[in-house]
């Protein structure tokens, strides 16, 4: 796919039965080396109390090493190309990859899931049209690139610690002019979470304010908006205090 090996870790409901004909809607996780661990144990969890509804998780990830797992994330998940980034990772003091790091592909990537992975998902396993996304960091800009852009097919969105600094905050301000212009949204009945840690600081704190309040102000209908900042959370402490509150916001039982 777009000519990178991608990984698919999967977990299913404990009801989860070929045998009978109930589908389950599917989360989406991106970095999911790292990322479906942690969501799959707090999902079982969660099941134990009864919390949330019967779900496929599914991680994306990619890469065969550290490297090219973090060259491919930056050119899939951002939203536009920042070549000073690409030069300090490919020629700067610090640079790590030597000439491979890109970035701005997150349009491709986006209709590389819609045309390759959720397809594949969908023909092996018993799923519904009901889909969600869920992504931490460079993985939340990327999922709320997703809802910025969203025509329904994706209905839950959990962006976690999201980095709409990514080239000069383009794609935030994107965000705060489309919803201050659009008086209505027509998507179907939408759940959001955003969230960022207490100690993430100005890189991350004032974005995600900004965008909850340019939300808040559109009072969109059919959008279900939940917000937090997590105490005492720094940007890679906040991903495990944050997905339990992700799946209990995006899939609870009423």
């Amino acid at each position: 796919m777009r000519g990178r090996n991608y990984q698919l870790y999967i977990s299913f409901p404990t009801n989860y039965s070929t045998k009978d004909t109930i589908t389950y809607p599917v989360l989406y996780i991106l970095d999911g080396e790292y990322a479906f661990p942690t969501t799959r144990g707090t999902r079982e969890i969660l099941d134990w109390g009864n919390k949330i509804e019967d779900l496929i998780i599914v991680g994306i990830g990619s890469g065969l090493n550290f490297l090219s797992w973090y060259n491919d994330r930056f050119d899939d998940y951002t939203t536009s190309r920042d070549t000073v980034w690409e030069n300090d990772a490919n020629y700067g003091k610090n640079a790590i990859l030597k000439g491979s790091f890109t970035t701005g592909g997150a349009a491709e990537f986006l209709k590389s899931i819609k045309t390759e992975i959720i397809p594949f998902v969908d023909n092996n396993y018993k799923t519904n049209s009901d889909r969600g996304i869920t992504g931490h960091s460079a993985g939340g800009l990327f999922t709320a690139y997703c809802l910025i852009n969203s025509d329904g097919y994706f209905t839950r969105f959990g962006i976690s610690s999201p980095s709409f600094w990514w080239d000069n905050n383009k794609l935030l301000n994107q965000s705060v002019t489309q919803f201050r212009k659009n008086k209505t949204w027509n998507i179907p009945q939408t759940k959001i979470f955003i969230s960022c840690g207490e100690y993430e600081g100005i890189r991350f704190i004032p974005s995600m304010q900004k965008i909850q309040t340019s939300l808040e102000n559109a009072d969109y209908q059919n959008i279900e908006l939940s917000c937090q900042i997590f105490d005492g959370e720094s940007h890679l402490s906040v991903w495990p205090a944050n997905i339990s509150k992700t799946l209990i916001t995006l899939y609870g039982k009423k």
